[in-house]
């Protein structure tokens, strides 16, 4: 953002030196085209750090993923010793628990990294409810609509035999 105002001040300076030049006023032109110049650096230098920032973000980025499957191996790692005694003894249930435990550990996992937030489940909810609640105003009552539909009817009719009756 820094970066974005710093050339919109830029152009706005050399708007003002072109406009001082068409007056005549040398110095004064002289004091937005420095102005200009060290806005146009300024931009320069913010969108640098913008790069660099970016950059130590996605080394801190791979260095957490990295750092998550170093968690999981030592997961993994307890979970295989575990499964190696119960394999040398035999123990039919503690291997089953131990897969199982192995099985719950990728499983959280998954749905961990792409279940939503509370958050945001609940923010579509209420765009949700607010557009369901504005269609349903939208909508007009049929049941209104035939009534009077009837009763306009009716009166139509009444008025037809009323009418027909005085012609005869």
């Amino acid at each position: 953002m820094n970066a974005r105002k710093c050339e919109k001040d830029q152009r706005n300076s050399e708007l003002k030196v072109r406009k001082a030049i068409e007056n005549d006023n040398k110095d004064v032109a002289r004091v937005y085209a420095e102005i200009a110049v060290r806005k146009r650096r300024e931009h320069l230098m913010y969108l640098r750090l913008a790069t660099y920032l970016d950059a130590n973000l996605s080394r801190l980025d791979a260095n957490l993923y990295l750092l998550d499957i170093q968690a999981n191996c030592k997961l993994v790692g307890s979970i295989v010793e575990s499964l190696d005694s119960a394999v040398a003894v035999g123990d039919l249930q503690k291997m089953l628990e131990t897969i199982n435990k192995l099985e719950n550990q990728f499983v959280n996992k998954k749905v961990d990294q792409v279940s939503p937030s509370t958050a945001e489940v609940s923010s579509l909810m209420q765009q949700s409810i607010g557009q369901i609640q504005t269609a349903v105003h939208a909508i007009p009552m049929k049941d209104k609509i035939k009534k009077v539909d009837e009763d306009d009817l009716t009166r139509r009719l009444a008025e037809l035999k009323s009418r027909a009756a005085t012609r005869i």
